[in-house]
């Protein structure tokens, strides 16, 4: 009596403790943060947004359009980025298998022979394996048959587990996305930085004429004893320096172009662009449309939620560790000494067996894999408040630098017509001994500087525009990716 109490207390002490290690450990929860102010700065809220443009019909200039083609193909850094998806969809289907039950079949064949002094040699020397026949000595082994094992994931730690890859999965493809935003982003830009090195060695040819003019004309005054050796040799040293700084342009035009190359994915070549364009470029108007388009719009950010979304499963399935699992393991066959009887029906074998097991003393290692999920569940959640804040602050410096060019183009319009007129003015001053040489050189380099600060005043405003289509989302094909369906069993 006294034994059977002790078993029933020993036995509810010990059910009463693994209910006390089911319940997980208390940890710190942060919810992410979603709220975007109405407007950008002191931007008028506009519904229409640019951003949701695709690339082709934001990007008129044909040329540029079969670049950026090209580099979709090409591109070895997306190309890698896409067996990284792929990877990743497979991940899928491995940890699909985890909660789905395993089959698996079986066949094998061996001999024992044991000691003749011993318990078991001594009862097989004494049993008959069939009426009149002894055991035989040695005895062989043959077998078939099949096997399974399934946890059952009572507490849905393995589904969970595949839910979170399912997100993660999600997350690579937004990664790509963000990727192809970039590449049309750095393509375009280094585009219109083509353009405009090749407007700017057209400003240096056009410069040079108009040097080696005044340079004529201060020889002839030389000639005529109305100027003197100084200026000539001062206005043939600006020529000097104006035909040097070509081919500076052009080793850049060389490094643009290769860049452009590299982004393609292909060998340094020749790029295609279209002629006398620059001038006649406007920069776009771009509707920046509601800070809110940006949780849709932007591939990173929603690369970030879906991270969330994935860190939040992690959280479940680490937290379900502590519970019991239940795992059912079965299998069925045939099992003979003699290949002649391995199909008869008294050499059929079976098995089922249940397991319910549940951690009890030093769960460590489940609480430190539960607070590392939690801790990255949390530090997911800041990484996407981040990713929003870094989106907005983005798109407010390009409305802003898109006024302040324009504003400062309009002035540099302006310095660049007073130079060019005050070009031809110096060269009739100094023709008739009313102005130095000095004062004729000065003004041509002034104007010369004030030409291409002009072009690339022009040139940051197109990539600003650039910039901030790229910063709304823009440049990707913004259908919705289709959620894996494989949480059904």
């Amino acid at each position: 009596m006294n034994k059977k109490k002790l078993y029933k207390y020993a036995g509810l002490s010990v059910l009463m403790l693994s209910l006390a290690a089911c319940k997980p450990m208390e940890v710190a929860k942060h919810a992410e943060n979603k709220n975007v102010p109405e407007n950008f700065g002191t931007a008028v809220s506009d519904s229409t947004n640019t951003g949701k443009l695709s690339w082709k019909e934001y990007f008129a200039d044909e040329k540029l359009q079969s670049l950026i083609e090209t580099a979709l193909q090409n591109n070895q850094e997306l190309n890698i980025t896409l067996q990284e998806v792929e990877m990743s969809r497979n991940e899928i289907r491995a940890r699909k298998g985890e909660y789905l039950p395993f089959v698996g079949g079986k066949a094998g064949v061996g001999v024992d022979k044991v000691g003749r002094y011993t318990n078991i040699g001594a009862m097989e020397k004494n049993t008959e394996i069939r009426p009149g026949k002894e055991m035989p000595e040695p005895l062989f082994d043959f077998g078939i048959g099949a096997y399974a094992h399934w946890e059952t994931d009572i507490w849905g730690k393995l589904h969970n587990a595949t839910r979170a890859q399912v997100q993660k999965y999600l997350s690579t493809v937004e990664g790509r996305n963000f990727m192809v935003t970039n590449i049309i982003s750095e393509i375009a830009n280094s585009y219109y930085e083509l353009l405009a090195l090749d407007n700017e060695l057209k400003i240096l040819e056009q410069n040079i004429k108009i040097q080696n003019d005044a340079f004529r004309v201060v020889k002839i005054l030389k000639q005529n004893a109305r100027g003197n050796e100084l200026a000539v040799k001062r206005f043939e040293a600006q020529v000097l320096k104006t035909q040097s700084m070509q081919f500076e342009i052009r080793q850049k035009i060389t490094e643009t172009e290769n860049k452009i190359n590299y982004l393609v994915g292909r060998f340094p070549q020749h790029v295609e662009r279209s002629e006398d364009q620059f001038d006649n470029l406007v920069p776009q108007t771009v509707f920046a449309g509601l800070p809110s388009d940006l949780l849709e719009n932007r591939a990173d950010i929603k690369q970030a939620e879906f991270q969330l979304a994935a860190s939040k499963f992690d959280v479940k399935s680490a937290k379900a560790r502590f519970y019991p699992s239940l795992d059912i393991t079965a299998g069925v066959g045939f099992n003979a000494y003699n290949p002649a009887y391995i199909f008869d029906i008294k050499s059929l074998v079976f098995n089922l067996v249940g397991d319910l097991t549940a951690p009890i003393i030093n769960r460590n290692a489940i609480k430190a894999g539960y607070a590392n999920a939690n801790a990255r569940q949390i530090q997911a959640a800041f990484e996407y408040e981040q990713k929003i804040l870094n989106a907005y602050v983005e798109v407010t410096n390009q409305l802003s630098s898109i006024k302040n060019l324009q504003s400062s183009y309009e002035l540099k319009s302006q310095e660049v017509d007073a130079l060019t007129k005050s070009i031809d003015i110096s060269n009739d001053l100094f023709k008739y001994a009313r102005a130095d040489y000095m004062e004729v050189l000065l003004t041509q380099r002034d104007a010369l500087e004030a030409k291409f600060e002009l072009v690339e005043t022009k040139v940051e405003q197109l990539k600003a525009t650039v910039s901030l289509y790229r910063s709304l989302g823009g440049g990707w094909d913004q259908q919705p990716v289709a959620n894996p369906n494989i949480i059904k069993r």
